[in-house]
């Protein structure tokens, strides 16, 4: 055997044992250089783009807020103690229509409850503090009173005692429609101004047709309480304004006023004025 072929067979048997993972690389031994990166790595680290901030976003400028349109008559129900634009509204226009709420103060007080109350006795509602649906279609399109009398005087007073409301007629047009309440039909005992005994009677307002009489200003005593700015028109009984008038008949005989009402009655109403009082179904 040659040499040579001796000194191959150890070699090739020490390369056998290696496994592929650990095999050499083809290049081992030719030279002592570090190991090349393989072509399929980047030759150059890519560049790294630099962080941007995100841009801050502007806060939208809010628009300017545009003023609610005012509530108006009818758009909720309304009960004593309400106040708002819409109670101002509906006092507005019961005034429009002579009924008199007050002072245009955008509260639902006593005054405009006692207007609204007149209102709906003309209108044949039922009478209620709480307005609703039928309330505000009878405010769009109301009722002229009923005339008490075939006679249509000018000027003239009609008191309907079924419904509790009164109208003032000037130049025969209503000028003032409000609530009144007038007597209770109860039994009592009282002494009559300048008597010693006591007379007993029921507490009524006589049906028929009158004229005015005598008045007083200011507060008058009377055997049965005090009557503010009376305006007789049947012997005792009067027009006059009282501190209570109810929704319903309370007195003793006379047609009690608001208070509010009857500091200018009087002087809407003249002496000799017909005064027609009824009782219609």
């Amino acid at each position: 055997m040659r040499k040579s072929a001796a000194l191959l067979i150890p070699i090739v048997l020490l390369a056998g044992c290696k496994t592929a993972g650990e095999a050499a690389p083809a290049d081992a031994g030719r030279s002592s250089q570090p190991h090349k990166p393989s072509a399929d790595r980047p030759k150059h680290k890519p560049k790294r783009e630099p962080v941007r901030k995100p841009r801050a976003r502007a806060t939208p400028k809010p628009s300017p807020s545009r003023p609610a349109p005012p509530l108006r008559a009818g758009d909720r129900k309304l009960r004593p103690g309400a106040e708002g634009a819409d109670v101002r509204e509906l006092q507005r226009r019961l005034k429009g229509l002579h009924y008199d709420p007050g002072v245009v103060d955008g509260e639902y007080g006593t005054s405009t409850q006692l207007a609204v109350w007149a209102f709906q006795a003309v209108n044949r509602l039922k009478q209620s503090g709480t307005l609703g649906a039928p309330f505000w279609k009878a405010l769009d399109r109301p009722r002229e009173p009923r005339p008490m009398a075939r006679r249509h005087e000018a000027d003239r007073v009609d008191v309907d005692l079924r419904r509790q409301y009164l109208v003032l007629y000037r130049d025969g047009r209503p000028r003032l429609i409000t609530h009144v309440s007038s007597g209770s039909g109860e039994y009592y005992c009282a002494k009559d101004r300048g008597a010693t005994v006591a007379r007993c009677r029921y507490a009524t307002t006589g049906t028929g047709d009158f004229r005015t009489g005598r008045r007083a200003k200011g507060w008058e005593v009377s055997p049965l309480g005090r009557l503010y700015n009376p305006v007789y028109f049947n012997g005792g009984i009067a027009f006059h304004g009282a501190l209570d008038v109810p929704r319903y008949p309370a007195s003793h005989g006379c047609v009690r006023l608001p208070m509010h009402i009857a500091e200018y009655f009087p002087s809407l109403v003249g002496t000799g004025v017909a005064v027609h009082v009824r009782r219609l179904g």
